[in-house]
């Protein structure tokens, strides 16, 4: 029996406890949820009641009868509201809007350099997401909030960037308290990491308790979900694997300060390094991809070597955080089964069995869409935790 019967802000009715069960999608009876519950069925059925006005509830077709008038149904509406999912890359921008199951109703992506600064670049996002908004025909009311993503540290309690490398200007910037200018809804922020992490999960593993995603690109980083839960450490940096040292490239630069990182080994960049020191004309990790997929003997090797590295590394994050999935994105997961051979070479190799056994270890499902995707996540998972219905309910 699920205890729903205190603490909301709503009252005495806890429609936004009640919902909690009901946001899986599963339709569900009030005699069912009664019976979940504990609670009587007139006071189901006013919770009930409060959440069909919000329309975050709807009947669904009626259950099989056991003798008389079926039994209403009731479960999630996706379509009551709607989200604004943005990907803020280092490079390029893509936001999208979707309902409340993360269905994707409407995307628009460009290049856009993140060194702009952040007005330029979220001032972009509102208008492109404002665009998108009426286009589907939909009130700008209906927005219940927005998610997004961006390629550095985020202090996710303020939603404010810290010390990120990449973004000039973007340091400490309050980036829910500008949004919030000009869309009066909740915003979520968090490293593109963490909400490819989210992303992937929803798409490709959502019984997935342990995931760890990580993003092979312009530098390297990964995602922890743990006991269904993403974790971001005390300062919102945990999964940064790529500054821990690796044994092969002690001597090797890497721009944080230090050297022998495993972003100045294995990264995009840091292997086109390697194939120009052998030569072969590659400036960037998407020359290293063509390269590959042309079957260039040495690019193929240098990426996996890369993955050995990574392997390296991650056979210290099997045994400390024993995931389930390993997921392989970013943009040089491009190039195919080579970058993730050297990982499962090493992984398999250096594990102990039991950590081993049942670990899948793959490239991306989510692919590209990752980030967006995990944005949507993130604020659909606001919306519908009970802090948001009762936020919903004093709108």
């Amino acid at each position: 029996m699920v205890d729903i019967s205190r603490g909301s802000a709503l009252g005495s009715s806890g429609a936004s406890e009640l919902f909690q069960l009901l946001r899986d999608g599963a339709p569900r009876t009030r005699a069912s949820l009664a019976a979940s519950t504990g609670l009587a069925r007139s006071t189901i059925a006013a919770r009930v009641d409060e959440l069909m006005e919000l329309g975050l509830v709807s009947p669904v077709a009626d259950a099989a009868s056991t003798g008389g008038r079926p039994p209403s149904q009731f479960a999630l509406n996706p379509g009551a509201r709607i989200v604004l999912a943005a990907d803020l890359g280092a490079s390029h921008a893509n936001v999208a809007v979707t309902d409340l199951a993360g269905t994707v109703l409407a995307e628009h992506g460009e290049p856009l350099d993140i060194a702009k600064g952040p007005e330029a670049v979220l001032g972009w996002m509102v208008d492109a997401g404002l665009a998108l908004i009426d286009g589907l025909g939909r009130d700008r009311h209906e927005l219940a909030a927005i998610g997004v993503g961006v390629p550095g540290p985020v202090e996710h309690s303020t939603g404010r960037p810290v010390n990120p490398p990449i973004m000039p200007g973007w340091d400490r910037f309050d980036v829910p308290g500008w949004v919030q200018q000009h869309l009066e809804v909740p915003v979520l922020v968090d490293n593109d990491v963490n909400i490819m992490a989210l992303g992937e999960r929803a798409l490709a593993w959502p019984q997935v308790e342990h995931l760890m995603f990580v993003k092979v690109a312009t530098g390297i980083g990964s995602g922890i979900i743990s006991g269904g839960l993403l974790q971001r450490g005390a300062q919102g940096i945990a999964g940064d694997i790529g500054h821990v040292r690796v044994a092969r490239g002690s001597d090797v630069p890497c721009h944080c300060g230090n050297r022998g990182c495993l972003e100045a080994l294995a990264s995009g960049p840091a292997i086109a390094r390697a194939l120009r020191e052998q030569g072969i004309e590659a400036h960037t990790g998407n020359d290293v991809v063509e390269l590959v997929k042309h079957g260039d003997i040495d690019a193929i090797q240098a990426v996996r070597q890369a993955g050995r590295d990574i392997g390296e590394v991650l056979t210290a994050c099997v045994s400390l955080v024993n995931p389930s999935v390993v997921a392989i994105g970013g943009s040089m997961a491009r190039a195919g089964e080579h970058l993730i051979a050297g990982v499962r070479e090493v992984v398999y190799m250096r594990s102990m069995p039991l950590a081993t056994e049942h670990l899948v270890i793959a490239a991306s499902a989510a692919g590209e869409n990752a980030a967006v995707l995990g944005a949507s996540m993130l604020a659909i998972h606001h919306v519908l935790s009970p802090e948001g219905i009762d936020a919903l309910a004093a709108r």
